[in-house]
């Protein structure tokens, strides 16, 4: 059973960093694409960024690109999504999401370029989701 769970989330100042972390079980890092999104109240849901196995090709939204850097480390099983130079628009829920089928080996590609294609396709499989707060 696949289970993700998100951690790291808190309440910065613009400028600031935090560092999301996801905990994957029941299935491999290194077969599967994963990739965060966010969703923040009154808008619709946003693909933030994602990386694909085995490759490790790493794919951001313009909205993040030099600013949000995503990791992998397979013995841990575990994704970090560092965030740097934070804004208020970056407030949000964000969330760890794979999917089961359509993110397997070299499907994962392309789970990656739609899960942050607008709108995003968000996968089957996804935490409960940290909060990030930015103030101003």
């Amino acid at each position: 059973q696949v289970q993700l769970v998100e951690s790291g989330g808190g309440l910065v100042q613009a400028g600031g960093s935090l560092r999301l972390s996801c905990d994957a079980s029941g299935f491999t890092l290194d077969y599967y694409g994963i990739g965060w999104f966010r969703h923040a109240p009154g808008k619709e849901r946003a693909g933030v960024s994602c990386i694909s196995s085995p490759d490790g090709s790493t794919y951001y939204a313009d909205s993040v690109k030099g600013r949000f850097t995503l990791s992998r480390d397979n013995a841990k099983n575990t994704v970090y999504l560092q965030m740097n130079s934070l804004k208020p628009e970056d407030t949000a829920v964000y969330y760890c999401a794979t999917d089961r089928l359509h993110a397997a080996g070299l499907l994962s590609r392309r789970f990656c370029a739609d899960l942050i294609a607008v709108p995003p396709r968000t996968g089957d499989s996804w935490g409960q989701g940290t909060q990030v707060t930015v103030s101003s």
